[in-house]
């Protein structure tokens, strides 16, 4: 059984809109976006939204013509695969086992379950009510292959329902070739051919099959054949359909996180009583985690009110560790605004994320902890104390665009390993942030730069290096992108910049070159 979540990001934004401020939060035109570097691209669009003109795939600026007063919200794919996650283990009521079909799906196991429910349509009848209560908008299908679930999910009717695979294709046959779960481009190239129904591509495969040379399947296989992927080959992903070519799914592993807690006699209303049963879980904790081998990467404490308020806190740690005096003392700081109201009569704690921890620690580690000295507990108190965001560290990335060439991380995850990437040039220490216009003189479009004007000076080159010449990430940018032209000069004062050319004159990809200045050289 294949269940699509049509409306995943915008239902999950909705829904904690709700939590935040009631009923009818969302009644205004609103857009998930996400930065790209051509401008906010919008990933999904709500009700209100779609009605204003909004499209999904439309840059924010082409919406915001449509619709001035369009309200915006960063999109969040990792929330909404997390979100996915834990739906896939609550449907696991329906099925054995479930697994994730990215980035809005679920695919679920009913092998001999069907009969439990009084048959197949009562169990998608369930399945979209049980949805609907959780206020998420879903389309169900059964097929015996994951891949005829997933296309009449999609493209089929509702709650539709493919008993064998003897008529398979003359209830799929009139689907569009983007049931087949294809990229963009191999469509694109399907469509081009005039294949643009199942149907259209079954016939040349099976026509192929009945003749000797099997020509016509041969031809199409040879187009496709450099696709090493299932999704960019639209003759495995018809056999995966048909049954004829395994499909493997990895199920969902429901496992149950180390979660201590104290149920009290009497409510708690003071600080020092709470730290003392903050200690208590902390011991408690630590012994769960030595057991299993394990360490805490994040931890949650709930507090359970007398009037039914919860209060958590939440903390990222950045190395596994079950130190409880640790714990207890970043949890510390976090506490200290805790209304505790009528009084707390549950405490617990819960460790959402834990890695491998060998038993046995190292002595270097083991004293810089006791002289309050270790690495990682510094990082933590710096994140409790700047917030869990404010730790970074720079780290390269395979990018010859200098304002991409570095991304930021945790600071004691591993080192991403940059394989088969050039020796870059002499970069200038400083970088903008974002590179500025300069209105340059030069003695031909082509030539060196002789005067330029930025942030209102003029400035004299009397040394000029280069050009270095950089392209475009032509894999992942517009073939109207422009190159640039990159210069270290120096003006009269002795001062030294970066700046480059934007695009070559006659280059065909715009008018005359603009010219930034990205960097200050020492």
């Amino acid at each position: 059984m294949a269940i699509w979540c049509a409306r995943l990001s915008v239902d999950r934004w909705r829904l904690s809109q709700e939590l935040e401020a009631g009923e009818g939060a969302d009644a205004d035109p609103t857009v998930l976006i996400t930065e790209t570097a051509h401008g906010p691209r919008i990933d999904a669009v709500n009700t209100a939204g779609a009605q204003a003109g909004a499209k999904v795939g439309m840059m924010l600026a082409d919406a915001r013509t449509l619709c001035p007063q369009i309200q915006t919200a960063p999109a969040d794919p990792a929330g909404d695969l997390a979100f996915l996650e834990k739906l896939a283990i609550w449907a696991q009521q329906w099925g054995p086992w479930s697994a994730l079909d990215p980035p809005d799906g679920v695919l679920i196991d009913i092998t001999a379950a069907a009969h439990l429910f009084g048959g197949e349509r009562r169990l998608l009848a369930d399945v979209e009510a049980a949805f609907a209560q959780r206020k998420l908008a879903v389309r169900s299908a059964i097929a015996p292959t994951a891949g005829a679930a997933w296309a009449l999910a999609h493209f089929g009717p509702a709650r539709a329902i493919l008993n064998g695979q003897e008529d398979a294709m003359r209830h799929l046959g009139d689907l569009p070739v983007a049931a087949l779960r294809l990229d963009s481009d191999v469509l694109t190239v399907l469509r081009r051919l005039g294949l643009k129904r199942l149907g259209d591509l079954a016939d040349i495969a099976k026509g192929a099959i009945n003749r000797s040379e099997a020509a016509a399947r041969d031809a199409l296989h040879r187009r496709f054949r450099n696709r090493k992927s299932p999704s960019a080959n639209p003759l495995v992903r018809l056999d995966q359909i048909l049954g004829r070519v395994p499909e493997p799914l990895l199920p969902i592993v429901v496992r149950q996180m180390p979660l201590v807690q104290r149920r009290l006699m009497e409510p708690l209303r003071h600080r020092a009583l709470l730290d003392q049963v903050l200690t208590d879980l902390a011991a408690d904790m630590a012994r769960e985690l030595e057991g299993r081998g394990e360490g805490a990467r994040r931890l949650e404490l709930g507090l359970w009110r007398v009037d039914g308020e919860v209060i958590v806190r939440r903390l990222e740690l950045a190395a596994a560790t079950r130190e409880p005096a640790h714990i207890t003392r970043l949890f510390a700081d976090k506490l200290e605004d805790i209304d505790a109201g009528f009084g707390i009569e549950t405490v617990r704690l819960y460790a959402s994320w834990a890695e491998p921890l060998d038993i046995a620690q190292k002595d270097v580690e083991e004293a810089t902890e006791r002289h309050g000295t270790s690495l990682a507990a510094c990082l933590d108190r710096l994140s409790v104390r700047l917030g869990p965001g404010a730790v970074r560290r720079p780290v390269p990335h395979a990018s010859h665009l200098p304002e991409r060439a570095q991304r930021w991380q945790p600071p004691l995850d591993p080192e991403p390993v940059l394989q088969n990437v050039a020796e870059p040039r002499a970069r200038p220490l400083k970088l903008l942030d974002k590179a500025e216009r300069v209105a340059v003189l030069y003695a031909s479009p082509d030539g060196y730069p002789q005067r330029f004007r930025w942030r209102g000076n003029v400035h004299e080159v009397v040394r000029v290096e280069g050009p270095e010449r950089i392209a475009p990430e032509w894999w992942r940018q517009k073939s109207t992108v422009r190159l640039r032209d990159y210069y270290r000069i120096e003006d009269a004062e002795g001062r030294r910049y970066w700046i480059y050319r934007h695009g070559v004159s006659g280059d065909g990809r715009g008018g005359m070159p603009d010219w930034f200045l990205q960097g200050l050289l020492a």
